[in-house]
C-alpha cells in the first residue's frame, strides 16, 4: 500500500496469505503476482456488479485484461501502450516513486507486455494525455452504445 492509496478507495488490501487461500479457493477472476505483490480481481465483486447492470472499467495488466476476457468474451479490451520504451522509463524515472532496481524490473517486462497488447480489441497510444483519455472514453462509449 502506497502512502497515497485508500483502503476501500483505490484497492482492497489483504494479507499474502489471504490471498493466497483465495487464489486456492479459486476466488480471483484474475491474479498474478508481481515484483513480489499479488494483485487480482475478485470474482464476487465483479459478479455482484454486473447482476446490478453495471458497467465496469479494469485498470490490470495485460495478462489479467487476457484472463478476464477469456471468462468474459463480451469484454472489450484496450491496450494503452506508451509512445516508445523510451518514454516509458522517462515517465517512472520522473514519478520518482520506484527505486532503480524496480524500475529495471518494470522495464523488463516491456517486451512481453507490448507482445500481449497486440491481442487486446483496440490499442491506444499515450503519447498526450488528454487526447489518450478522449480517445479511451470515445471507444468505451461507442461499445456501450452498441452493446
Amino acid at each position: 500500500m502506497r502512502t497515497s492509496e485508500v483502503e476501500g478507495r483505490d484497492y482492497f488490501f489483504m494479507s499474502k496469505e489471504d490471498f493466497r487461500k483465495g487464489v486456492e479457493r479459486g476466488e480471483f477472476l484474475e491474479w498474478e503476482e508481481i515484483y513480489g505483490n499479488f494483485y487480482g480481481t475478485l470474482k464476487r465483486t465483479v459478479q455482484r456488479a454486473l447482476d446490478e447492470g453495471r458497467h465496469l472499467l479494469f485498470d490490470v495488466d495485460v495478462k489479467g485484461g487476457l484472463a478476464i476476457k477469456r471468462q468474459y468474451p463480451f469484454t472489450l479490451l484496450i491496450f494503452v501502450r506508451p509512445p516508445s520504451p523510451e518514454v516509458l522509463l522517462n515517465r517512472l524515472k520522473k514519478r520518482m516513486t520506484e527505486d532503480n532496481a524496480t524500475i529495471a524490473q518494470r522495464m523488463s517486462r516491456v517486451p512481453v507486455e507490448m507482445k500481449l497488447g497486440e491481442e487486446f480489441d483496440q490499442q491506444v497510444v499515450n503519447d498526450d494525455l488528454a487526447r489518450a483519455i478522449e480517445e479511451v472514453s470515445e471507444i468505451v462509449n461507442n461499445y456501450i452504445k452498441s452493446n
